[in-house]
């Protein structure tokens, strides 16, 4: 009898121990919640790109091709026309990359022999004064037509636009000679079909009080009234598209 109450004691003890509670598992901490919240939460959107700012426009370049006249001989070269006609067009929202390629004493010759490399420079516009000094030399007529219409044509191929400048010579030295020469600027620009300044000294030329003592040579005061000549021309030419004549 004492074998079997020891028997049933033993299973109820077995028993007892089977029933025990398993340990809970043990609550995250807020931290740790915070932890894996932050990992798994939807990731905020990226800030818009801020909008990519227009490039500024391109200024069209602009060659003075010429002599003394251009060159502003006897004056800074601030005071040459060029220089003072490019602040104008700017002052009037219409920038230009000038280059002065006035050279004082040049000829018609001289000024194509320079083009080419004038030309890398790929300028939107060619402004071409030149003849004076042939003219003062006494060079036929013919000649200098014939190196001015390689000039402009030289231009336009390289998809250049082109301002041609009337010049005249005094009639002391012939006055048969003064009038041909006068008259090659607008039927080379009619032929060619380029725009003209009848004669860049317009109002300037045999003024004392408006050129140098040779009396040839605009001085400062000169120079402005020069630019003033020159730019509605150039104005209305860069108004225009750029020329097609040519791939750049």
């Amino acid at each position: 009898m004492r074998r079997v109450l020891l028997l049933i004691a033993l299973l109820l003890l077995i028993a007892c121990r089977n029933e025990q509670p398993r340990a809970a598992a043990p609550t995250p901490s807020p931290a740790a919640t915070a932890v894996v919240a932050s990992t798994t939460a939807t990731p905020a959107a990226e800030p818009a790109a801020s909008p990519v700012a227009p490039a500024p426009r391109r200024q069209p370049v602009v060659v003075f091709l010429g002599d003394s006249l251009t060159a502003g001989l006897g004056l800074s070269a601030e005071e040459a026309w060029p220089t003072l006609l490019t602040e104008q067009l700017a002052a009037a929202g219409t920038p230009i990359r000038a280059v002065n390629a006035g050279v004082s004493g040049d000829t018609s010759a001289g000024g194509l022999r320079r083009l080419d490399w004038l030309l890398r420079q790929r300028p939107d516009v060619v402004v071409v004064e030149l003849g004076a000094n042939d003219g003062l030399r006494g060079q036929p007529v013919a000649g200098v037509e014939a190196n001015l219409r390689k000039i402009v044509e030289r231009s336009r191929a390289a998809a250049a636009r082109v301002l041609l400048i009337g010049l005249r010579v005094p009639p002391s030295l012939g006055g048969e000679y003064a009038t041909r020469f006068a008259e090659l600027y607008p039927r080379l620009a009619r032929e060619l079909d380029v725009p003209l300044v009848p004669f860049l000294l317009e109002g300037v030329a045999g003024d004392p009080d408006l050129n140098l003592p040779d009396g040839i040579h605009p001085n400062a005061e000169g120079q402005r009234r020069v630019a003033a000549v020159v730019r509605p021309h150039l104005e209305r030419l860069l108004a225009e598209p750029p020329a097609a004549t040519a791939a750049r």
